[in-house]
């Protein structure tokens, strides 16, 4: 289920102006504005749409996909993670997830951030939060160790 944080857009030094992101960002969020599209979601009508941009630049999307066996869908923060490491990518530099929620900025449930976390063991990578609106107004923008600081590792947390 999606984590809704309700933010006073005007205090929060961790919400932005999507025009004062970086180039890379801002296409990064169009992404997951476009994977959103594509969500499967015929029991919650909950879109979610994510894309995961790599170091050589590529970017991976990916949406959410429900499933009649609740436990058997995905999350489209897993499922552009999944693209990407099935292509044999596994440094991530950036995250972009889109969803609707009037009262704030979804955020990536607790088995995705730590399934995000696996990839940022190394170095710690931005995630940008936004409503599904193209362009956005607004970003929440954060990262996965800050939502998720002492993750599970078997190595421990670096």
């Amino acid at each position: 289920m999606p984590r809704v944080i309700v933010y006073n857009t005007n205090a929060d030094k961790q919400v932005r102006d999507f025009k004062e992101l970086a180039p890379d960002a801002q296409e990064l969020i169009r992404a997951a504005i476009e994977a959103r599209r594509m969500a499967y979601c015929p029991y919650s009508k909950f879109q979610v749409g994510a894309a995961i941009q790599t170091g050589d630049g590529s970017i991976y999307t990916g949406c959410n996909i429900e499933n009649g066996a609740y436990p058997a869908g995905i999350c489209a923060e897993r499922t552009a993670a999944s693209k990407a490491v099935s292509d044999g990518k596994r440094d991530f530099v950036a995250c972009a997830v889109v969803a609707q929620q009037e009262s704030g900025f979804t955020t990536p449930c607790g088995v995705c951030r730590q399934f995000l976390a696996e990839f940022a063991m190394q170095r710690d990578f931005p995630l940008y939060c936004a409503k599904p609106a193209c362009p956005p107004l607004h970003v929440l923008v954060t990262s996965i160790r800050d939502l998720l600081p002492r993750s599970f590792s078997f190595l421990g947390n670096k």
